[in-house]
């Protein structure tokens, strides 16, 4: 049986992480350790005086790791988590992504064939969901299993290096391949691994029986930050989408989300959410074309502003 280590990055946790991990080590494959990528030691204490009881008394295959907000990257903190595990998969996940079953483990690394880098999970829709956030989850998760290679960039376009660490798991002897996740990066860094990867003849695997709890209701200019890293995200990364476009799935989603609307008698919601849309396509544009800003106004714009540090 193969050792899987979980991988969690967190910034200013509360009680919920305690159900995560109580949930993690519920799986009926359970993990050899679970490493804590936390940002910030006097957040972590502020969780443990809250939650009363420190993860890492209350099971003894928990390992903590501290990091400074400044020292935080979304690509080299994860990196610096893998070089405490020496599992054969390591399984990435973010702090308010909970396990829908104990399988979840399981169901992850039974996908993960040899030529397999990195398979990811289904994410459901959290109960307070708004419903175009709620559509946009059927839309990008699908019920049927999918394996993903390069070959098929000419017919799924940029969702062929789609892969989410909100929730995926990873071969460790691909990694070190490939080199690990990129060492300095704004965000998006699941999809340029993924992308290297099946640049180099691996594929990605999307895993719809293994599945996670997570959403998000953002407002339109936390759209907007979001988004605006994600352009520059792939501006910095050129080999991976510089002939790839992620507009045309995007209008897809819009149209479909329209359609759904309108179908199920909540056409009043249509106004907000194109406005919701304007502010996305907005940000990316922003961010794709960041070079040519001034660096008061990029700070301004990014979500992550210690990147520009």
């Amino acid at each position: 049986m193969y050792k899987i280590d979980v991988i969690i990055p967190t910034y200013k946790p509360d009680k919920s992480l305690v159900e995560l991990i109580d949930n993690l080590e519920k799986q009926s494959v359970r993990p050899e350790h679970i490493i804590i990528m936390n940002t910030e030691k006097k957040y972590w204490d502020d969780f443990v005086a809250g939650a009363g009881v420190a993860p890492e008394e209350k099971y003894e295959n928990i390992i903590i790791e501290h990091v400074s907000k400044k020292e935080f990257d979304h690509g080299e903190t994860r990196n610096r988590g893998v070089s405490l595990s020496s599992a054969d998969y390591f399984l990435m996940m973010t702090q308010d992504a909970f396990p829908r079953d104990k399988a979840l483990i399981a169901s992850l690394a039974k996908a993960l064939d040899e030529d397999v880098a990195a398979a990811y999970a289904r994410q459901y829709p959290k109960a307070d969901c708004n419903l175009a956030e709620r559509y946009s989850r059927k839309f990008n998760y699908p019920n049927e299993f999918i394996r993903k290679t390069q070959a098929d960039v000419s017919r799924l376009g940029i969702k062929t290096y789609f892969c989410s660490n909100v929730c995926a798991m990873y071969r460790r002897d691909i990694y070190d391949k490939i080199g690990g996740f990129t060492h300095k990066t704004i965000f998006n860094e699941d999809m340029v691994y993924a992308g290297n990867a099946c640049q180099k003849g691996y594929a990605i695997c999307y895993v719809p029986e293994a599945g996670v709890v997570h959403s998000h209701n953002y407002t339109c200019m936390q759209q907007f930050h979001r988004n605006f890293d994600l352009g520059v995200s792939q501006t910095d990364h050129p080999e991976i989408f510089g002939s790839i476009s992620s507009e045309t799935e995007g209008k897809k989603m819009v149209g479909q989300t329209v359609k759904h609307f309108q179908h199920i008698g909540k056409g009043y919601l249509i106004p907000h959410y194109i406005t919701m849309c304007g502010f996305r396509w907005l940000g990316y544009k922003l961010g794709r074309n960041y070079k040519k800003l001034p660096r008061t106004l990029v700070k301004a714009f990014s979500m992550n502003k210690e990147y520009w540090e």
